[in-house]
């Protein structure tokens, strides 16, 4: 070839390869991780809506949490008659014992003693009242006495016979309703509610 088209020298024109081989290349590579994934994403859907995963919807799924036993025991309670309650007043107004003894009376307990607190609570019990008892007691007397007297204190001492005592304190102004001892005793009776899963 000659003219301005002509080889000299040692130098040659390098020819390239064209680039629309390299970009077929990558498009359908991208093409191929696109289905991939969109496929993937639809298998994925798929057992969502129709159940077929191996994890168990909520509905379905077992757990491990106990159920209701309808014929669970009713917790057996002392009857007020078999309960003898020993009352006394802490507190500087007289007659107070006497007239809680009578009032608890008519609401069937058997009543033991009637007179001034002991030294160790005369005059040193502040809130409405102190449930004293045998150790024994905590899970029978104890709470069914506490039903006629919001806020007393249930405690225990070395004692071992089955009386109770009601030791009145300075704040101690009427009893329950029988109304709301009542409830609060069928309350008492029910067995402990199931946990919740």
């Amino acid at each position: 070839m000659g003219g301005k088209y002509r080889i000299t020298g040692d130098k040659y024109p390098r020819m390239s390869r064209p680039r629309r081989r390299s970009r077929l290349i990558l498009a359908a590579a991208a093409s191929v991780v696109a289905l991939g994934l969109a496929g993937w994403g639809t298998l994925q859907l798929i057992d969502v809506f129709t159940g077929n995963n191996r994890k168990a919807s909520a509905a379905d799924h077992k757990t491990d949490c106990p159920t209701a036993n309808p014929s669970a025991p009713v917790k057996v309670l002392p009857k007020p008659a078999k309960i003898t309650v020993n009352v006394y007043n802490a507190t500087p107004r007289s007659g107070l014992a006497k007239q809680a003894a009578d009032e608890l009376k008519k609401r069937g307990f058997t009543i033991g003693k009637v007179g001034n607190a002991p030294a160790a609570y005369d005059k040193k019990v502040a809130g409405p009242g102190v449930l004293l008892g045998a150790p024994s007691a905590t899970n029978g007397s104890l709470p069914v006495l506490g039903t006629q007297l919001q806020g007393a204190v249930p405690k225990t001492d070395a004692r071992r016979t089955a009386d109770v005592d009601l030791i009145l304190g300075t704040k101690f102004k009427a009893f329950s309703t029988p109304q709301s001892a009542a409830a609060a005793l069928a309350a008492l009776a029910k067995p402990a509610p199931v946990p919740s899963c």
